[in-house]
């Protein structure tokens, strides 16, 4: 193991420094939680006997008051493959408490919506607002003082970021996440992506492209591409969160599910009267944030937690921005080629080694904090090793080389020498673009604008051939105070077609785009954004914008006297269907993109 790479030990180091004073208060919170908050054994009689008044045959050792109680908040429901196999967790998990001294009871459930049902629907617009909803779930159930642990069961885009932002809150609790792995791979994806662009192209009908969708998405489990939810189980390895790389083993299997056991005896160790005592709110540091974000460089992440991992990291008191997401990417090399950045998906990429092989290189290269507290046997250094079964019994063993170099690579041969996630700023703010996926000769696009407002003109448009040149399509009033911040993925399929024709396309928005956005450059979470004044909202059809990964620049090349005398047209009116309507107070105290897109947090940092 070498030396911390200076770049990144000077990156932890600003954190750390401007995040001092929030730091300190939320350290001082959960000081106040474990010694003074309200706890089991300072519940009444009356609050108590309520507590366990349903717990079967678990009800004498709770009432007692001697052993540990964990605290279960899932996001369980059987429409969404991911969430469809924790139905049986619980059970699984009280017999494994039982088997170590303890108890576990369900403290509540939090909503789990998929950006696969509702992409490109009215329902997307409560998706970003969902993961706040989530962590206000999660505290409602936390907040019952039941528990000296506990145990998170989530998986997908913002679900596991609301869960953490929720736990947090109660960061003196002992917590593991404990994840329910991928469904097994289907329709190969480089299949999938030609049915869709035959479809937006009209060369194929509704009942193939339905064909090929449900052959890509069969079973149980997460979606195989690595898009957010796959990305969460990758940082939540990459901050100690997991039992070691827990995160691509299939649902119903054995090893899963003495992965699943191994986690209640582990926080039987870590909670609150355990021998080795680690609570959430230690183990997510500034050190753990940063390595987070180097997972999402060396792997080709979403970029989706670019707002995501803000919110997370202000839960627990500590400061990021996109300037820290971009200098760790320039120095961090990118290791794994994962659909939508290759063609394998992520059980051929668990196969060549997965999330074990990439934190063991990143250690031995100086590229990631190993002396980060997690919840597993000794550190990080854990999480470089596989689970395999031996006899029955569930045991790391040390990764070997990598298993497929089309998939998984050494920092001494990476696929690119950095994360491929850049920083743009100019005159229309400051956004994001992940170009792992994208080719080099198409990092930077100047065209003319054309200027939209809804996702759904632009398909009319390229469906009327009206984008068939070089063009910089441009979708605003898609940021979180606008409409709650939607994915843009319905339109990948027809920029594609327009790249392929050979046009110089790029996607310039104050939304959001998938974390399976490939090929096509796409600026996005441009902020500030356009309700309220952001600078996108300037910008007229016709005007040369530059769209610039090599220089990082976004710019709308107008003179500027000019520039300065635009106004900002009327943004469209307020969504008022689909439940859209309820989520109006969300919209209208939302913060910035970068800071993470949260009301919640930034109504709580108002009143403390």
């Amino acid at each position: 193991m070498t030396d911390l790479h200076p770049v990144i030990a000077g990156v932890t180091e600003r954190i750390v420094k401007r995040s001092a004073a929030s730091r300190l208060k939320y350290l001082s919170l959960i000081e106040r939680g474990r010694d003074a908050g309200t706890n089991r054994d300072q519940l009444s009689c009356g609050n108590l006997a309520h507590g366990f008044a349903a717990s079967g045959e678990d009800k004498a050792v709770i009432r007692n008051g001697a052993a540990m109680n964990f605290g279960i908040v899932t996001a369980y429901n059987d429409m969404l493959s991911a969430h469809q196999p924790y139905g049986r967790y619980p059970e699984q998990i009280k017999l494994a408490a039982r088997e170590v001294g303890c108890t576990a009871q369900v403290a509540g459930g939090v909503p789990a919506m998929c950006d696969g049902v509702t992409q490109g629907q009215a329902g997307m617009d409560l998706s970003l607002f969902s993961r706040d909803t989530i962590a206000l779930s999660t505290a409602i159930a936390l907040s019952h003082a039941m528990f000296e642990g506990a145990l998170l069961l989530g998986i997908c885009d913002k679900i596991v970021p609301g869960l953490l932002i929720g736990a947090l809150r109660f960061g003196h609790l002992p917590t593991i996440l404990i994840p329910a792995g991928p469904m097994p791979s289907g329709l190969a994806n480089k299949e999938k992506v030609r049915i869709r662009q035959l479809y937006a192209e009209g060369k194929v009908g509704r009942e193939e492209l339905l064909e090929s969708e449900s052959a890509s998405y069969h079973g149980a489990g997460t979606c195989t591409f690595y898009g957010t939810a796959n990305s969460n189980q990758m940082m939540m390895e990459m901050m100690g969160l997991h039992m070691p790389a827990a995160s691509f083993v299939h649902p119903g299997t054995k090893l899963r599910q003495e992965l699943t056991r191994a986690a209640v005896h582990q926080l039987s160790r870590i909670g609150w009267n355990g021998d080795d005592y680690r609570p959430l709110g230690h183990c997510v540091d500034e050190k753990a944030i940063v390595n987070a974000i180097i997972g999402l460089m060396a792997t080709g992440g979403s970029t989706n937690h670019a707002i995501h991992l803000p919110a997370i990291a202000r839960a627990a008191g500590i400061v990021i921005d996109w300037t820290d997401f971009a200098e760790i990417s320039d120095v961090v090399p990118l290791l794994a080629r994962v659909y939508p950045n290759g063609s394998g998906d992520v059980n051929n990429f668990h196969a060549a080694g997965g999330i074990s092989y990439v934190i063991r290189e990143l250690l031995n290269n100086g590229l990631l904090h190993g002396d980060i507290p997690t919840v597993a046997r000794r550190g990080l250094a854990d999480y470089g090793q596989e689970p395999v079964l031996e006899n029955e019994a569930l045991v790391w063993k040390d990764v070997p080389e990598s298993r497929d170099e089309s998939i998984l690579r050494p920092v001494s041969k990476p696929f690119s020498p950095d994360g491929g996630m850049k920083l743009l700023s100019g005159n229309l703010g400051r956004c994001v673009m992940k170009v792992s996926a994208v080719d080099k000769e198409r990092w930077t696009i100047e065209a003319p604008a054309a200027v939209f407002h809804d996702q759904d003109h632009v398909l009319r448009a390229f469906k009327a051939g009206e984008l068939e040149r070089d063009v910089v399509v441009v979708v605003r009033f898609q940021g979180p105070r606008a409409n709650g911040m939607p994915e843009l993925h319905k339109l990948t399929p027809a920029l594609g077609v327009l790249q392929d024709r050979g046009y110089r396309v790029a996607l310039l928005t104050d939304g959001r785009m998938s974390g399976a956005s490939g090929k096509v450059p796409a600026a996005i979470h441009l902020s500030p954004e356009a309700l309220g004044g952001g600078p996108i909202g300037r910008l007229r059809d016709g005007d040369v914008v530059r769209v610039c990964a090599e220089t990082g620049e976004i710019a709308a090349l107008v003179d500027a006297a000019e520039w300065e005398a635009r106004d900002v047209p009327a943004a469209p009116p307020a969504p008022y269907d689909t439940g859209r309507e309820l989520f109006a107070l969300f919209r209208q105290h939302s913060d910035l993109a970068e800071s993470g897109a949260s009301p919640i947090l930034a109504a709580m940092e108002s009143e403390v």
